[in-house]
């Protein structure tokens, strides 16, 4: 029986040369398909890989410091700060008790036909502090006149997340000023713009997300709502 050529020359090809033949093949199958790696992934030779994105610039030493939120009696945030600002300087705990800010942000008030800025607090009898919490620390803080304790689970202050320290920045940097009304529905009022200027009503309601009040003004006996802005309007 005759030995079919091509069989022969198969069987006759050394194991060695088809093994290079394979992992060839290996090499150039898998050169269209960029290696993957833990962070994405990797640049063709020849070019860049991307820029890793920069830190944030609310991102925090790695010393341990940290934002915490302190509770104290409403109306006297200020004193508070001062009070342990005065504690911080005379225990010597600038190492780890390094800022105090009182979230607020600007209103816009009209009180007996002037217009000024006002400062609100976002948090009314809150403060944030930014520290290396310890036994020494805590202790500073906690004993300061005027507050009652940490925020957090039983006796453990909870730091805030970073994310949320950015956004109460933020907010304190970038917040247009508002207006803010001195005057509540059912109260008398003036109106001191526009058309309807000199004119005495009612507060009958108050949009605080369009910056609208809803005025009834006296028409010939008769009480005709008209809306206004709230600079247009002052209380009597």
């Amino acid at each position: 029986m005759l030995e079919d050529p091509e069989r022969a020359a198969q069987e006759s090809t050394p194991e060695e040369e088809r093994s290079e033949s394979s992992s060839s093949e290996q090499t150039v199958s898998g050169a269209s398909i960029p290696e993957a790696s833990q962070g994405g992934v990797t640049a063709p030779e020849g070019t860049e890989a991307p820029a890793a994105e920069p830190a944030l610039e609310h991102a925090e030493p790695g010393d341990g410091r940290a934002w915490y939120v302190v509770h104290c009696y409403s109306g006297q945030e200020n004193k508070v700060r001062h009070n342990l600002e005065q504690r911080i300087e005379t225990m010597g705990m600038k190492d780890q008790i390094f800022d105090i800010i009182i979230p607020t942000v600007e209103e816009i008030e009209v009180k007996e036909g002037k217009r000024r800025t006002v400062e609100k607090r976002v948090y009314p009898g809150y403060l944030m502090v930014q520290m290396i919490l310890t036994e020494e620390s805590w202790f500073v803080v906690r004993n300061t006149p005027g507050v009652t304790g940490f925020v957090g689970m039983g006796n453990t202050p909870t730091a805030l997340r970073s994310e949320e320290v950015a956004q109460i920045l933020h907010r304190m940097e970038t917040t247009t000023p508002t207006v803010r009304p001195t005057y509540k529905a059912g109260q008398k009022v003036r109106i001191v713009d526009g058309p309807f200027n000199e004119f005495v009503g009612t507060v009958d309601s108050i949009d605080m997300d369009r910056g609208k009040v809803r005025v009834l003004v006296s028409f010939f006996g008769r009480e005709t709502p008209v809306e206004l802005d709230f600079l247009q309007v002052e209380k009597t």
